[in-house]
């Protein structure tokens, strides 16, 4: 698809998400030392934006690399122990899997697809064993279901565990106060709700854990967290980052502080709600094989993710979309032919996705 097209907001993609022409420009200027005065300015600038983004005072690590880098480092530097992993979908199944991929003792809380784990479930799992760390994904991006990452944070923490939160489709678009939430570790790509080009990687971290990280044996280098926190300190990375994107993120970082985080959540939700009342209609139309693979209650504001009758396959209801000029996804994973997705999540707007949800109903009319 052209950039001109991109710029048109056609692009619901749930992740990579659309970026503005603004944001890629910046992409084009001169590279500078990595060792210097500018590139500190440019770090430093980008974090007093990362800051209310994450709603921390704490230093926002950035890494040149998608947010696996990061959810792996998050669970190398974690305690000595064993790891309880929160699975609800094909990217929490990715968590849990980087957690054995790294040599730790784990257990998994695994709940069907498109449901999230009760506090009551994830506080029974944690009384049977010592667990070190937990696992959990806020925004399942495979699924659109939304975990109470602040209260299972909690849970962890009377337990003894610290909790390492992925919320790649969820900071930017839907609420997380790291701070006032009290969470321990909390990461997000550049390409979902920040709506910037894929590549780069933040997360925060408490104090106590980059403390604890500091004993971990085996906690690597190019991603160790240890690292990040002391060359944050100086308005740098530990090595080379991806200067171009550096200044992507400094303009689009801008931009949506400039919109407010309360503003930008409201905006998300609106689409959201503009996509379950769409689903809604068409269940009403064409029957109850269509509908939300999130339960109501615990859907995330950035994905939806649409169960269809098995008339027809994911494939080729994206197929017909994208010839009349829009991209949604697929499902994911177990569900890639029997649901589809649609990112609502970035610097789309309610208007552009309602022109979006109009060309997926006629689509759906011609194959049913």
């Amino acid at each position: 698809m052209t950039a001109s097209l991109l710029t048109q907001g056609t692009f619901f993609f749930p992740g990579p998400t659309e970026v503005r022409a603004e944001v890629l420009a910046a992409m084009t200027r001169p590279l500078i030392p990595h060792r210097g005065k500018a590139f500190e300015a440019l770090f430093a600038d980008i974090q007093t934006s990362l800051r209310p983004i994450f709603g921390t005072t704490r230093p926002v690590y950035v890494s040149s690399s998608s947010a696996t880098g990061l959810m792996e480092a998050a669970v190398r530097c974690a305690p000595e122990g064993r790891v309880l992993s929160i699975v609800n979908g094909a990217f929490s199944a990715r968590f849990a899997a980087i957690v054995k991929a790294c040599g730790r003792e784990s257990d998994v809380l695994e709940v069907p697809y498109g449901e999230i784990a009760t506090l009551d479930a994830v506080a029974d799992a944690l009384k049977k064993a010592r667990y070190a760390a937990v696992t959990v994904v806020h925004s399942e991006t495979s699924t659109g279901a939304l975990q109470d990452v602040r209260g299972i944070t909690r849970l962890a923490r009377e337990a003894g565990a610290v909790c390492l939160v992925d919320s790649v489709t969820g900071i930017g678009g839907a609420e997380l106060r790291f701070d006032d939430w009290e969470l321990d570790f909390a990461l997000t790509g550049s390409q979902k709700a920040l709506a910037l080009p894929p590549g780069l990687a933040f997360a925060a971290a408490t104090p106590a854990f980059i403390e604890s990280a500091r004993a971990t044996a085996r906690r690597g280098l190019y991603f160790d967290l240890v690292e990040f926190d002391a060359y944050g300190a100086k308005n740098q990375t530990p090595n080379t980052p991806a200067i171009n994107l550096f200044y992507a993120a400094q303009v689009q970082l801008a931009a949506i502080v400039a919109e407010g985080m309360e503003a930008r959540w409201a905006r998300h939700r609106r689409m959201a709600e503009l996509t379950w009342a769409w689903v809604d209609e068409l269940r009403a139309r064409h029957g109850d094989d269509f509908g939300i693979l999130a339960r109501a209650g615990s859907r995330t504001p950035t994905v939806t993710s649409v169960t269809i009758p098995t008339s027809f396959t994911g494939s080729t209801l994206v197929r017909g979309v994208a010839e009349r000029g829009f991209t949604i996804g697929n499902g994911y994973g177990k569900n890639r032919e029997t649901t589809f997705r649609i990112g609502h999540m970035g610097d789309h707007s309610p208007d552009r996705l309602a022109d979006c949800l109009a060309v997926c109903g006629e689509v759906i009319g011609g194959l049913l």
